[in-house]
């Protein structure tokens, strides 16, 4: 029997295919709603955000730093300027190997093997798509090296800058600072967005006091870049504003004169106008090349100029303590006709040695012969120490140590420049809470002796022995110490000029009482008698002046100081203090020379050339 052949399901085969159609059609729909939802939330929900970021393919908007502003001295002249120069930059997202491309720059030496570590920390402090300055001022020669190989060099760039120039070099150094990288510690002060695109910032001195003046405002710039990140085309620029125009109260030529007189020696010397504290000389030796550290200095190099014996470093004018010496007198002597404790005509015998009642202690004068009979301003014209024992005995410790601070000895004087040192104006009250020992907390009138012709604890700066020295050629008038005169306006030119900021007065209104210290400071340079009579001989303009001698260490009773037998360095400090023209001032100076031994020999000149060079000029003479 034949076997039976089944037929084919049409039906079944048919409603399989529907089925699978209507599947695969559902799958194309959802598919394609999906497609649209995406198209539209692309082409329209979020159009301007993939819009702007499309762009940002194409076009980079980045900072343009501001130049920064010049500084000047108070007749116009430039101290601090800018040049044009080339900056190797590297900008970390276009980099593709930081290392590799570090390495092969040191090969080129175009970097130095030794300063890769500090690079790498110095990118790190940035973001990544900030430029950073990983070498500043490149010569030709390394500017034509680096162009010849620029294709292997993805994402570093050769960029035109301006960078500090110093003119006078080491002269101002310590009055103007430099600039520097912008470090770790800096980027915790300032706005990160006001600095976008700046590679340098004001470090010490008056860079670093009138930073938010020299800076300026950043503006910034719509680029177009290729795919690498080269700039090809600018869009749109907004520019920046210049840093004002700083215009100090220093004099160049007082600044350079004084510079001059302190070549080779360890000192400072300051210059004060009485009339307006306005700073007209600021010199600290010996310095540093400004223009050497802005420029990028390494740093096995700035560690030996910070070791360096004489501390070129050290901002002596600024931050120098010293004891006053004999300077000092002339304000003892005010306190003591002030208190009533002496008069103008009292006379003191000196005869080479004071002691107190009761004592066999013997304080030497520096002249072993000694004086014979002094009155105040025979005392002040000689520098009498044993004279000035006796005033300090009658007039005690408490009086001398508010007379001394109400001239602004032993505090800051808050000069417009940071790092200044306070110093120290001793007394019984301080003693007990500064020294350790009980035993010797207690005052003892030995010390009040030794203040008195300024040694002891006793320690001031440069700075404050000028602002002094200004507040006697003022007759008491203090005014604010500051190296500011004026800014300008770097568009239009207008000056803006600092006013005098008043300070309380000494205190003393007795004409008489100013005619005597005063006529006691223009004997010691044009006296018969004074101790530095012979810096004062021929001198074009009538002043005033006081030497002073501080000791390094202490000589035994039994001993006498001869300064062959003692080492250069513990040699007694030279100070003087003086200001010209005598009747109506114009300006005071100080000067310190660490072991110059004798302030009448050796700081008296360099404060006589000083005031010529200013008056000089201020007179308008040759």
């Amino acid at each position: 029997m034949a076997r039976a052949v089944r037929i084919k399901d049409h039906w079944a085969e048919q409603r399989l295919f529907l089925a699978r159609t209507v599947a695969a059609a559902i799958f194309i729909a959802v598919l394609t709603a999906v497609v649209l939802t995406r198209l539209v939330q692309l082409q329209l929900v979020q159009y301007d955000y993939y819009s702007a970021q499309s762009q940002g393919n194409r076009i980079r908007l980045q900072p343009v730093p501001p130049t920064r502003g010049l500084i000047l001295d108070r007749n116009g002249r430039v101290l601090a300027e800018n040049q044009a120069s080339f900056d190797l930059e590297l900008t970390p997202e276009q980099v593709p190997d930081l290392d590799d491309t570090l390495s092969r720059l040191a090969t080129l030496g175009l970097l130095g093997a030794e300063h890769l570590a500090e690079v790498r920390a110095d990118i790190g402090r940035h973001r990544r798509f900030d430029a950073v300055a990983i070498r500043t001022r490149l010569s030709d020669e390394e500017v034509a090296l680096f162009a010849v190989n620029r294709p292997y060099f993805e994402g570093v760039e050769i960029r035109p800058r301006l960078s500090r120039r110093y003119p006078y070099g080491p002269a101002l150094a310590h009055a103007l600072g430099y600039v520097g990288g912008i470090s770790a510690a800096d980027l915790q002060e300032i706005d990160a967005v006001a600095y976008a695109g700046t590679q340098t910032i004001g470090k010490v001195s008056v860079e670093r006091a009138f930073e938010h003046a020299l800076h300026g405002q950043a503006g910034r710039e719509q680029v177009v870049v290729n795919a690498r990140g080269r700039s090809l085309q600018t869009l749109e620029r907004a520019g920046a504003r210049p840093g004002e125009d700083v215009m100090l109260a220093l004099d160049l030529d007082a600044q350079l004169a004084a510079w001059e007189a302190l070549a080779g020696l360890r000192g400072a010397a300051v210059a004060i106008d009485p009339a307006t504290g306005e700073v007209l000389v600021f010199v600290s030796t010996p310095a540093y090349d400004p223009n050497v550290i802005s420029g990028g200095l390494s740093r096995k190099a700035f560690n030996a100029l910070q070791e360096d014996i004489d501390k070129p470093l050290f901002n002596r004018a600024l931050r120098g303590v010293y004891p006053p010496g004999s300077t000092i007198k002339p304000i003892v002597a005010l306190a003591a006709l002030k208190a009533g404790t002496m008069t103008p005509q009292q006379r003191v015998w000196c005869g080479g040695a004071y002691s107190l009642p009761g004592s066999s202690h013997r304080y030497r004068d520096w002249k072993p012969e000694g004086h014979g009979s002094v009155d105040m301003q025979g005392g002040i014209e000689q520098s009498c120490d044993v004279y000035f024992y006796s005033v300090a005995r009658e007039l005690g410790i408490q009086h001398m140590s508010d007379a001394l601070k109400s001239f602004g000895l032993g505090t800051v004087t808050g000069l417009d420049m940071p790092g200044e040192k306070g110093g120290l104006v001793p007394s019984p009250a301080w003693k007990r809470t500064a020294i350790r020992n009980p035993a010797n907390q207690v005052w003892f009138p030995g010390e009040t002796l030794i203040t008195g012709i300024g040694q002891g604890y006793l320690l001031v700066t440069p700075l404050q022995l000028a602002h002094a020295a200004a507040a006697i050629a003022s007759r008491g008038q203090r005014f604010q110490p500051t190296m500011l005169h004026a800014t300008r306006d770097p568009i239009t030119g207008a000056l803006h000029p600092v006013e005098p900021e008043p300070m309380p007065p000494v205190g003393v209104t007795d004409a008489s009482q100013w005619d005597t210290i005063i006529g006691g400071m223009h004997a010691v340079m044009q006296g018969a008698r004074g101790t530095a009579r012979a810096v004062g001989a021929g001198a074009p303009f009538q002043m005033a002046g006081k030497s002073g001698t501080a000791q390094v260490f202490t000589v035994a009773q039994n001993q006498k100081y001869r300064a062959a037998d003692v080492a250069e360095r513990l040699r007694d400090h030279a100070l003087f203090v003086a200001f010209a023209p005598l009747e109506q001032p114009r300006i005071a100076v100080a000067v310190v020379v660490e072991n110059g031994e004798s302030g009448s020999r050796v700081a008296a000149p360099i404060a006589r050339k000083v005031m010529e060079a200013y008056l000089r000029t201020a007179t308008g003479g040759a």
